[in-house]
């Protein structure tokens, strides 16, 4: 086992590079695949069987959500999205009332829209769980290691989820092809992700 020392310093390397790829990625190029991405994820069984789901908001360099969470909507499911505690690591999931309630939510320093930390909303593990988490991340291997941004937010609420539902949600990842990696360093607190959904190269 690699030492915690250098696991964070490759994480840290894999993270700029990340960054730079993503950064070289045309704005069409993005919105190509995020749009195939919201096909296979319309088409995937777990998804279809899924009542209460968790998704992000998309930052600019992430895999574009807006599709999956209007279809979300329209199969009425159950939508809860991140409320992150910048100034820490805890995060909630909690319920979006509608598709069009997003753009009226404050924006983060992160310029993402959530809403309000003391706006009272109804949290997923408080009314049952959640069957499946759309996860972030900056990378992905094959194997489902996920790299994050370093902040822990995922990890953690994944723990959460254990030890407070009977059933593990299923967590899937929305990755550019850009994103996956022959192998993402880890340590004991990352958790793997069931399935990374990506675009094949073509043979």
């Amino acid at each position: 086992m690699a030492s915690a020392v250098a696991v964070s310093s490759a994480k840290r390397s894999l993270r700029a590079e990340l960054k730079q790829r993503l950064r070289a990625m045309s704005a069409e190029e993005r919105l190509r695949q995020s749009r195939l991405l919201a096909q296979k994820v319309m088409a995937h069984s777990q998804y279809q069987k899924s009542r209460r789901i968790s998704i992000f908001l998309s930052m600019q360099d992430e895999v574009e959500t807006k599709e999956i969470i209007q279809d979300i909507f329209r199969r009425g499911k159950t939508c809860f999205i991140p409320r992150y505690q910048i100034q820490s690591s805890h995060m909630d999931m909690v319920k979006l009332a509608s598709p069009e309630e997003i753009s009226s939510l404050p924006r983060t320093s992160w310029n993402i829209h959530q809403p309000g930390e003391d706006e009272v909303r109804e949290e997923a593990l408080s009314t049952g769980g959640l069957d499946l988490i759309f996860m972030p991340g900056l990378g992905f291997d094959r194997h489902g290691n996920r790299l994050g941004r370093g902040r822990g937010y995922y990890d953690a609420y994944l723990k959460r989820c254990l030890e407070q539902q009977d059933v593990r949600p299923y967590t899937m990842a929305l990755a550019f092809r850009e994103q996956i990696c022959l192998q993402v360093p880890v340590d004991e607190n990352d958790m793997k992700v069931d399935e990374v959904l990506y675009e094949e190269p073509s043979v």
